[in-house]
């Protein structure tokens, strides 16, 4: 029997809206950061967690939008599990975590609408044990991008070969990119939050302090993907094919 809620004309529209804006909404971030930096806007703090709020909120939106059946929302839980389980396990080890390279495989076997959900979650429901606070959004946001990318970048065939083996380079480099973007996010959010007066001093002290932070999530995001991303691959896929997963929640 289907779990899955009958479409009506209206939900199809919003679902189909809310899907082509998913690209807009996660630049609108940076987008309007900017602008709020260069336009000295006063509260720029408060008018960006409202942005990273919202873009946050319709993304949900969209995902529950398409109404996907219990089998397909069930992967996506799983590995959003097994990621803020991995965060709290090496929670004594700063910044060694497995959430990235967990939301880039989300991304490259579910699609990168799950790799975001997988990336947000994760950072949402582990901060329940780690503290919730204004870090929140911007940690889920951080960690969604990162998901979302890794399904663009395995779209694209960035991860493997013609021949389906896989391309460790590829896996290398996409751990670290995935610490340039969180050490971007994270350290976006410190400076405009608490760097006060916001001088380019500041701003650049605050972020060289909390570079030995971001190449340990490179490099922990390189090591589990090493490890993790051919035999998780390969089980996720089984489970793909047999319950023809791919496409829900797209």
């Amino acid at each position: 029997m289907s779990t899955t809620v009958p479409d009506t004309p209206a939900r199809g529209v919003r679902a189909r809206v809310l899907g082509a804006l998913e690209a807009p909404l996660l630049l609108a971030v940076p987008v309007v950061m900017t602008a709020a930096l260069a336009s000295g806007v006063d509260q720029a703090a408060l008018l960006m967690l409202a942005v990273v709020a919202l873009v946050l909120v319709l993304f949900f939106a969209g995902y529950e939008a398409d109404r996907p059946a219990l089998r397909q929302i069930m992967p996506t839980l799983v590995l959003a599990a097994l990621a803020a389980a991995g965060r709290l396990l090496f929670a004594p080890v700063p910044d060694f975590k497995p959430v990235s390279a967990i939301a880039i495989i989300a991304g490259a076997t579910l699609g990168r609408r799950c790799g975001f959900m997988v990336g947000a979650l994760a950072a949402l429901t582990s901060n329940f044990m780690l503290g919730q606070g204004m870090w929140t959004p911007w940690q889920m946001y951080a960690w969604g991008v990162i998901g979302y990318l890794g399904g663009v970048a395995a779209d694209r065939g960035a991860f493997t070969r013609a021949d389906g083996s896989v391309r460790r380079p590829a896996l290398v480099a996409a751990g670290i990119c995935s610490g340039a973007v969180y050490f971007a996010v994270i350290n976006a959010y410190d400076v405009i939050g608490f760097v006060r007066p916001l001088t380019w001093e500041g701003a650049l002290a605050r972020m060289l302090a909390a570079v030995p932070f971001d190449l340990m999530h490179a490099f922990a995001t390189c090591v589990f993907l090493l490890v993790l991303y051919v035999p998780w691959t390969r089980r996720i896929a089984r489970v793909v094919r047999r319950y023809d997963l791919r496409g829900g929640g797209e």
